[in-house]
C-alpha cells in the first residue's frame, strides 16, 4: 500500500435549492484542517487526506471515510480533526462519538426497513 491510511473528506456542493451537501458546510475548512494537522505531526509520508466528491452521506455530513478500514464520520467539525488525527489515525482508536448514523441517509433507511 502507499499509504496506511486514506482520508476522503466531502466537498461536494450541490446547486441552491438542492439537496443538502458538505461542501456548503466546510468540506475545503475539513481538507485544509487535516492537512495541516497530519503535516504538523509529520505523518504525510504515510497518510492522505484529500478532498472528495459526495460520498451520499449528505444528510450526515460533512462526511469523512477514513481507508482501509471504511470507518465513516458523519457531522465533522474543523475541531474535531484534531481528535480524529490523534485517536484514529495515530493510535488506530475509532471516535466512537463521531461515527455516522447510517440511519440519517435516506436511500440507506429505505433499504433497512
Amino acid at each position: 500500500m502507499l499509504y496506511t491510511k486514506h482520508i476522503f473528506i466531502c466537498t461536494n456542493q450541490r446547486p441552491e435549492g438542492a439537496r443538502v451537501s458538505c461542501g456548503e458546510s466546510h468540506g475545503l475548512a475539513l481538507v485544509a484542517a487535516f492537512k495541516k494537522h497530519i503535516k504538523d505531526k509529520s505523518l504525510n509520508a504515510e497518510i492522505r487526506a484529500q478532498k472528495t466528491g459526495c460520498l451520499e452521506a449528505c444528510e450526515a455530513g460533512p462526511s469523512i471515510v477514513i481507508y482501509p478500514e471504511g470507518v465513516f464520520y458523519g457531522n465533522v467539525q474543523v475541531t474535531d480533526v484534531e481528535e480524529i488525527v490523534s485517536e484514529h489515525l495515530e493510535n488506530n482508536r475509532v471516535v466512537e462519538r463521531l461515527l455516522m448514523d447510517y440511519n440519517k441517509l435516506p436511500w440507506y433507511a429505505k433499504l433497512n426497513k
